[in-house]
């Protein structure tokens, strides 16, 4: 866990890896959930009988739940401290090179890539970088950006 503690502490980082994850075994329960939240109920990842007759052998986990790990993720490792309190802002880019069947196991690779200051704060570049277990290429990359503002609040 890197635990950040201001502005300066958080600049000190940039360009560094943060960490990488402990692994997240994907389940269709899982992205059966996924998919009733999200209204993404493309067979791909829910029938399991269809996919099985697809290059992939079986059911695939939507990009976005992919992507949705990445809070779970980037909580477990980094922690910035000494703000009144942090953003989600967007993406930049996402890309999904490779499949993540379900039953598979993914962890995510967390890298601070940029700090910049923006009014009242700053806003922080991560390079995440989602693996699944025993493959080539990742599953997942993506530029996620978040913001922090302001000093840590009294009492």
């Amino acid at each position: 866990m890197l635990t950040v503690n201001g502005l300066e502490d958080l600049k000190s980082h940039e360009g560094q890896e943060v960490g990488v994850s402990e692994w997240h075994e994907v389940t269709q329960e899982d992205i059966n959930a996924f998919a009733e939240v999200t209204g993404d109920d493309n067979w791909i990842h829910l029938d399991v009988e269809r996919a099985k007759d697809t290059p992939f052998g079986g059911t695939i986990a939507h990009g976005y739940y992919t992507l949705s790990l990445a809070p779970k993720f980037s909580y477990a490792m980094f922690q910035a401290q000494g703000f009144a309190f942090g953003v989600n802002y967007g993406l930049n880019k996402v890309r999904f090179p490779a499949p993540l069947p379900v039953g598979s196991k993914v962890r995510m690779r967390m890298r601070l890539a940029k700090v910049e200051d923006v009014p009242g704060g700053a806003q922080i570049t991560s390079e995440l970088t989602f693996e699944r277990e025993g493959a080539d290429k990742p599953v997942c990359v993506a530029e996620s950006l978040s913001r922090v503002y302001g000093g840590a609040p009294e009492g």
